[in-house]
């Protein structure tokens, strides 16, 4: 695996202490990881593929609120605090991860600093981008919503195409425009005006931005 995210952070010999207090594991794609409000601790590390993190609304919908991939940490806030699960974990791909028993990653996090010193740049990483985002995408006019949101996704999971970036898209088009905070209808006409101006195309669960400048533009 290309070290990235948590496993990145860790020198070696803390790889190995993770490796041996864990058990090795797949998931199937489409696979349920964890539930939102499990009571069961466990911290995952994503060895390869990615999953997608779901909230569940009050009034019963689905959100989706990020995507974790390779080196990623997953269950680390049940472990810490010892509540249930804040969210659905659901794998995108075929997934293998090492799973940590949450009192013995509590234990891992006391005796070993670079460890806890990890977990708590994941945490703040992830603040920072829960910040960003309601900036970007919690105001303004649905156009720029969805530049905001696309510029996003294409920044976390864009593979450059010669001048253009693809992106898999992680979500359905109701999914994303419910984090955008807008109807699927609005989000789809902002969408189709992107199409016609020629800053992106689209396709089935993926979107190729073609003027990366312009959608920058359209976002800011």
């Amino acid at each position: 695996m290309e070290p990235t995210g948590f496993w990145a952070e860790l020198a070696p010999a803390d790889r190995r202490k993770v490796a041996e207090s864990a058990t090795r594991r797949s998931y199937r794609r489409g696979q349920t990881v964890c539930r939102e409000g499990d009571l069961a601790s466990v911290v995952q590390v994503l060895l390869s593929g990615h999953v997608r993190i779901v909230h569940g609304t009050p009034d019963g919908r689905e959100v989706v609120v990020g995507v974790r991939g390779a080196g990623d940490i997953i269950g680390e806030l049940a472990a810490i605090d010892e509540l249930p699960r804040s969210a659905t974990v659901e794998a995108l791909d075929d997934i293998d991860v090492l799973e940590v028993p949450g009192d013995r990653f509590v234990t891992l996090c006391r005796t070993r600093p670079r460890i806890s010193w990890a977990v708590l740049l994941v945490l703040s990483s992830r603040l920072r981008s829960v910040a960003r985002q309601w900036l970007d995408i919690g105001g303004g006019a649905a156009a720029r919503r969805v530049a905001a949101q696309l510029l996003q996704l294409a920044i976390q999971h864009g593979v450059p195409l010669g001048n253009d970036i693809r992106i898999a898209v992680p979500a359905t088009q109701a999914e994303l425009a419910m984090t955008a905070a807008m109807s699927r209808e609005s989000w789809a006409r902002a969408t189709r005006d992107l199409r016609h101006q020629g800053v992106i195309s689209t396709g089935r669960r993926q979107v190729t931005i073609h003027r990366m400048a312009e959608l920058r533009r359209l976002a800011s």
